[in-house]
């Protein structure tokens, strides 16, 4: 293996972690009761939009890095900079997000799943989180990142199997695909919208620009797109046979209760990954927050008050709303974030056709930031 498959490899395991890491354990009941047996086109649709904001990403690392360096218009450097603000934001909305599915997940293995204790289970590991960061820093559990990645794929790739293998069975008896939950279109639209940040994470690459050269940046982003649009909608497919089990119940473990159908013995190995995963996440992101602080700085923020500013305000929101409701806060702070990069590359590009396109992009992420919702 050459030097620089090597580097293709290590660069394509940070997006890739982030992408599972962001929603593949809650993506399937939030389709199902949004719209239905129509789940699979549902995923493709929000794969098919995450892959043109990945194109702007990388449009971005190809064009707009160089010229960031030298002497930026002002409108490209003032679109850099407000995007650097909002993916703090974003960051620190995402490390709730992930501690609360860990939360749901572990309670629900359990059998003590209820609002109150999620919270608590959340602010507990936010706590030992910040206290880890301030005292010891977070540089050493990072390293969690590519055991998390291959833990989830190889539970990913038995529960693909578990799913195929029922849906097997069902097929030679007949089985019943879901139906979706009473939703307006409008409604449709918008809680489908709520979900971009299960795709989020192919963006990780743009702030690796001191490990890997641009070339293989872009590339590793581009695959982390395909490898995780395949997975999600071969596994989204796979799942809808198995969603009348729920009997039009939704909640953010149910994946526990179809995998117990499906196979008890993958419960247990289901709990671990989702752990493993959110906790792994959450670590990348709390790093990556404060990192952008500190630069955002000028190194004015110390890296240990960062910790800290990140820890208490994913400890607010994991107070104010539940996991359904962070989701969807969180696809509309990365879809903000989008939007900028969309408006970076705008002032970058020469050609027309490229302009427009970006163009449609940030208007379908600003729908996205203004009117996404929960699923309910």
């Amino acid at each position: 293996m050459t030097d620089s498959t090597r580097n293709l490899i290590k660069a394509t395991i940070t997006p890739l972690a982030s992408i599972f890491g962001s929603g593949f354990l809650v993506i399937v009941p939030i389709l199902a009761g949004a719209v239905g047996a129509y789940s699979v086109w549902a995923m493709m649709a929000v794969c098919a939009l995450a892959y043109a904001v990945g194109s702007v990403i990388r449009f971005n690392i190809a064009r707009a890095e160089p010229m960031l360096k030298k002497k930026p218009s002002d409108f490209t450097q003032g679109f850099e900079r407000a995007s650097d603000f909002a993916i703090v934001l974003a960051y620190v909305i995402s490390v709730c997000l992930y501690l609360h599915i860990l939360s749901a997940f572990v309670l629900g293995g359990l059998n003590i799943d209820t609002p109150l204790n999620e919270n608590l289970l959340t602010t507990a590991i936010l706590v030992v989180i910040t206290v880890i960061g301030v005292t010891k820093g977070l540089r050493a559990l990072a390293k969690l990142e590519i055991w998390s990645l291959l833990v989830t794929l190889g539970i990913i790739v038995l529960l693909l199997a578990g799913f195929a293998l029922y849906d097997w069975n069902a097929w030679q008896f007949g089985f019943t695909l879901p139906k979706a939950l009473d939703h307006t279109p409008w409604e449709v639209l918008t809680i489908v919208a709520g979900t971009l940040i299960v795709v989020q994470g192919f963006e990780t690459t743009r702030y690796l620009g001191d490990i890997y050269d641009s070339d293989t940046r872009i590339k590793a982003s581009r695959y982390s797109q395909i490898i995780s649009t395949v997975v999600y909608v071969v596994f989204v497919g796979l799942s809808l046979p198995i969603l009348h089990t729920l009997n039009g119940q939704y909640d953010d473990n149910s994946l526990i209760k179809m995998v117990a159908v499906v196979s008890g013995i993958l419960v247990t190995p289901l709990i671990v990954a989702a752990a493993l995963s959110q906790f792994s996440a959450a670590v990348a992101d709390t790093l990556a927050a404060t990192g952008t602080m500190e630069e955002l700085t000028h190194h004015g923020l110390k890296e240990r008050v960062g910790y800290i500013v990140v820890g208490s305000g994913a400890i607010a929101l994991t107070w104010s709303a539940d996991t359904f409701q962070i989701i969807a806060f969180a696809s509309r702070a990365f879809a903000f974030y989008y939007m900028l990069q969309c408006c970076v590359a705008i002032t970058v590009t020469k050609s027309p056709a490229k302009r427009l396109g970006m163009a449609l992009t940030a208007a379908a992420l600003a729908f996205i930031t203004v009117f996404a919702v929960p699923a309910s």
